[in-house]
């Protein structure tokens, strides 16, 4: 556990340094929301499809940012030594915290940017809401760190990362505009259960196999 706090302290240091990845994510979503804004000026979006578009964000936002976490590790040609003194798993949760802490401090700002300039955009059920952006993000960031570390030693790693992203966080993706969908309908919180049952089960999945095959990827 000490090694996977100073794999996250390393990262937290490095962030609060450069502030690489929340300075590229945040001009990603400044830039994605204001093409949105003038796309949809005037006109009233559906809940569905403000769902869709928020999550859209949400995922590109990612794609942007999250790979970060091992592919720097190769480019400064740090990922020997971690190897050498840290075990497999401390990295990996190292690296899952950091990337949850980023994902959640980036929704959160982009929920509020997206409430503010799409007023059709209004959240009937708060709950629902709450729980999908809690444990959809957790998913998010474990599939995104996962697949971060397996196409950090590819040549083309902008292009692979969310190539191979997408189909993987497809169910997730899916279940969690739904759930927003219903927050955003008015829907009782037990409309939504499936939905949670869903995303929920994907993130635990997903951290298993990471934590199974990790080692297999980060050796390699």
């Amino acid at each position: 556990m000490r090694g996977a706090v100073a794999i996250f302290s390393k990262d937290l240091y490095s962030e609060l340094r450069t502030r690489y990845a929340l300075n590229s994510l945040i001009m990603f979503v400044v830039v994605t929301l204001s093409i949105i804004l003038f796309s949809t000026a005037g006109e009233t979006v559906s809940p569905a499809l403000s769902a869709g578009i928020l999550w859209v964000i949400i995922f590109f936002a990612a794609m942007s940012g999250l790979s970060r976490c091992f592919v720097s590790e190769e480019e400064r040609g740090t990922s020997m030594t971690l190897q050498l003194w840290v075990t497999p798993s401390s990295v990996l949760i190292g690296k899952l915290l950091f990337n949850s802490m980023l994902i959640y401090i980036l929704n959160i700002l982009i929920i509020i940017a997206y409430m503010l300039t799409m007023p059709s955009f209004v959240v009937k059920t708060p709950m629902i809401f709450f729980i999908t952006i809690l444990i959809g993000s957790f998913g998010l960031s474990s599939a995104s760190t996962f697949i971060a570390a397996i196409i950090s030693k590819a040549n083309s790693k902008g292009t692979l990362y969310p190539v191979l992203s997408f189909p993987i966080l497809l169910p997730l993706l899916m279940s969690v505009i739904d759930a927003t969908r219903l927050s955003v309908d008015g829907a009782a919180i037990g409309e939504a259960i499936g939905d949670f049952r869903i995303i929920f089960s994907y993130g635990v999945v997903v951290t298993t196999v990471a934590v199974v095959l990790f080692e297999f990827v980060w050796r390699d």
